[in-house]
């Protein structure tokens, strides 16, 4: 995320694809969400632990946004914790074979860290350069799904316009894929929008 607009995404700055039309189907399918009017507002977990979101985590799926077009494989995001919040290093590795990478920070947003959890799961995302980063100008980074033993986490923010799926593993089990899927259905999301990322290589750095 190098620009302004980068701020709302949660990897790095990569950009959607124009919208398909989609025929209305004759009936609901299983991952077709509530109507958006009918969809109560989104909910982050209650809490968060942090020193065990630290680290590598790989993007296995997400929206295609306009933010991170040139990202066309192996996306990561590294994260770290520091005094004055958490340092996020998002890489991507570009059409030309290249790995680019930007440096952010995570902040608490309507939320408190008590101890080692983040209470509730909510932080905001700045790739703005330090200097720069008392502008009110920071994207919403919402964890709204985790696994038990925290192999994936999904993350989004209040308006459900973005969404990446994160896995400590470049690739996800099917199991896990469909319990994902359901869920977010639940939550109000629209499937159709879903896309797998892809990962050529290990990242460098992953646990």
């Amino acid at each position: 995320m190098k620009l302004l607009p980068c701020l709302l995404s949660s990897i790095l700055c990569v950009a959607a694809p124009p919208a398909l039309a989609q025929p209305a189907p004759s009936s609901p399918s299983p991952d077709t969400p509530p109507s958006p009017s009918l969809s109560p507002p989104l909910s982050s977990l209650p809490s968060l632990d942090v020193p065990g979101y630290m680290g590598t985590w790989y993007q296995v799926a997400w929206y295609p946004n306009r933010f991170q077009k040139q990202c066309l494989s192996d996306t990561t995001a590294t994260y770290r914790r520091l005094p004055e919040g958490v340092e996020v290093i998002n890489r991507c590795r570009n059409a030309e074979g290249r790995i680019e990478s930007v440096t952010g920070l995570a902040r608490p947003a309507g939320a408190q860290i008590r101890g080692d959890a983040l209470q509730p799961a909510q932080l905001e995302v700045s790739f703005l350069p330090s200097w720069l980063r008392w502008l009110p100008i920071w994207g919403s980074y919402w964890v709204i799904q985790l696994a038990d033993d925290g192999r994936y986490a999904v993350v989004s923010e209040p308006k459900r316009e973005y969404l990446w799926v994160l896995s400590r593993t470049p690739s996800l089990a099917p199991a896990d894929e469909s319990a994902i899927r359901s869920r977010l259905v639940q939550q109000g999301f629209d499937l159709a929008r879903w896309q797998t990322h892809t990962h050529a290589s290990p990242a460098q750095g992953a646990r």
